[in-house]
Formats: structure tokens, sequence, C-alpha cells
């Protein structure tokens, strides 16, 4: 009998050993997978090649910014020491209406160009495309999944300031990542003056949702034990953790106006979350909801709606 409670014993505790292993190793794998992946965003050739064939009307558009010497770079230093890089053009007539548009998760400055278009051609105004950490010409070690990017976005805000006559009316923009990177700028406060409206396209609630999604989705898998783990891992290497990085709390904190966006055949940021997004923000706001259009998608599947939408909702905060 007290061979068998041995037996047992060591058979619990083994399985146990062997549990907690692979949670760990998971727990790598997962913060690798989500926060170092395969990131087309640092090839910038194919990110031309990608947005050229996209949207055919760049192409010809970059080119006559390049021919008059109009599509400038400009690096810097974040707090930290790590140096970012942003494109910058100034619009055709001069104005202090200025957009900082900021990109998606593996995408760079480059492939928000037709969002760049938007503002600079369409409606007049300066821009400025940072690339965020770990992706185009900027340095970084990992993907912050616009928690840790909201400092290094309200650095280049004042840049984009300061380099257009600080005195600027300016719109934040973002899509995907980097419309959760909008949102965890917009609950910063005090608020640069100079910052009139947000504008967020398809940004999730918070990391830990959007993981947890992604989770199940790709690896049919529940959050406990894999989040939890990975979470305290993330705290650990990084000193952030995924909870902590929330949209939903930013916006609760923003009293600037707020367009938001977002595809009703998403399925990759579930289109649920933005009916929780603006739930949390206090008026001003304005939702559109785009019919068909998959994740990241609206601009290209209704081109037209998605202009005169923004066009109207920007008109009425910065004059």
């Amino acid at each position: 009998m007290e061979q068998m409670k041995k037996r047992l014993f060591y058979g619990i505790a083994i399985t146990l050993l062997i549990l907690i292993g692979i949670t760990i190793g998971g727990s790598f794998f997962m913060l690798n997978f989500s926060l170092k992946p395969h990131n087309r965003g640092k090839d910038i050739q194919s990110s031309y090649e990608y947005m050229y064939q996209a949207y055919p009307y760049l192409k010809p558009w970059v080119d006559s910014l390049n021919t008059v010497s109009a599509l400038k770079d400009t690096f810097i230093h974040a707090n930290d020491g790590t140096r970012l890089h942003a494109f910058y053009i100034a619009a055709n007539r001069p104005t202090d209406k200025t957009a900082v548009i900021v990109h998606g998760y593996t995408d760079n400055a480059i492939r928000m160009f037709m969002i760049g278009y938007l503002y600079n051609h369409d409606f007049n105004y300066n821009i400025l495309l940072p690339d965020l950490r770990n992706t185009g010409l900027s340095d970084g070690d990992y993907i912050q999944m616009g928690w840790r990017d909201r400092f290094d976005v309200l650095q280049w805000m004042d840049i984009a300031n300061r380099i257009y006559g600080d005195s600027t009316q300016m719109v934040v923009h973002g899509i995907s990542m980097g419309a959760a990177t909008t949102m965890m700028v917009s609950g910063e406060q005090p608020q640069p003056g100079y910052v009139k409206c947000y504008v967020e396209d398809c940004g999730y609630t918070s990391v830990w949702d959007e993981f947890s999604y992604q989770l199940k989705d790709m690896f049919h898998l529940p959050p406990c034990p894999l989040m939890y783990s990975t979470n305290a891992l993330c705290r650990f290497e990084y000193g952030w953790d995924f909870k902590e990085a929330s949209a939903v709390k930013q916006v609760a904190k923003c009293l600037l106006p707020m367009l938001f966006i977002h595809g009703d055949a998403d399925t990759y940021v579930p289109t649920w979350m933005v009916y929780e997004l603006y739930k949390a923000k206090p008026e001003p706001k304005e939702l559109w909801i785009v019919p068909g259009a998959t994740h990241a998608m609206s601009y290209r599947d209704d081109t037209e709606e998605y202009v005169n939408k923004v066009r109207l909702f920007v008109d009425k905060y910065i004059k």
C-alpha cells in the first residue's frame, strides 16, 4: 500500500513537472511569436511593391514628391536611446493642419501611405508617418503592441508640431495596432494643446483581449494557463503586461473627439471590440461600421465613403 502511494505521488509530481515545463516553454514561444514575429515591416522594397500594386495611384504621387524632394526622412532618439525613423511631407499649400499617421502590426510607415495620400493629397495636410519600434527603419528589439509605443508617438507628435511651425492643428490617425496606439495616446494627460481629434480604425480593446482571441482562433486554446504565464513572462522580460495595455481604459480618459471605424467582417480584431471602445469613450465621439470590410480594409474597400467620413469628422475640429 505504501509503495502504491509513493508511485502515485511520483507519478503526479512528474506529470506536474511536465505540465509546468510545457507551460514555460509555451510561454516563451508565445511571447516570441507575438512580439518578435516574422516582420514584413522590415522589408522596405516589398512594402513599396505591395503598396504600388494595391493602390496604383500612390506611385505617381510618391514619384512626384521625390522629384521635388518633398518626401523627407527624419530620425530621433527615444528617451531610452532607441533610434526611431519617420517620413514627413509638407502640404502643397502652407497650412497648420497636420496629421500624424500610425501603422499596424508588422507594417511600417510605407504601408500607411494611402492614409498619407488621403490627408496630404486630398485634404492638403502636413503629415508625419513614424515607423514604430522594430519595423521600417526604426531600431528596437520587439513589437510593443502600442502600449510603450504611445510614448514614442507623443514624441513624434511634438516633432511634427515643431516641424510645421509650433502652432499646428493636429489629428492622429491609426489603423489596427496603430489604432490601438492612437487610443492609448489619447488617454495620456494632459493632452498637447495642438491635438484636436483622433481617428482609430479597427483597433483592439486590449492586448490581453486580442492575444486571447488569437490564441483561441489560431491554436484552439483557452486563456488559462498560457495567457497568464505568457503575461507574467512579458512583465518580467519587458516591464509591462497585456492587461495594463488597455485601449478601453485609455479612451475612457480621453475628452477629445474620436472617430471609430471598424469593418463588420473583421475576424482579426473582431468587430465586437469597437462597441466596447465606443461605449467607454466620453463624448464627443462618432462610430462608422463599414459593411463587408475585413480587417484594416475599410479604406481600400470603400475609399470614397472613407474619405468623406474622415473629412466631415476632422473638418468639425480642425478649421
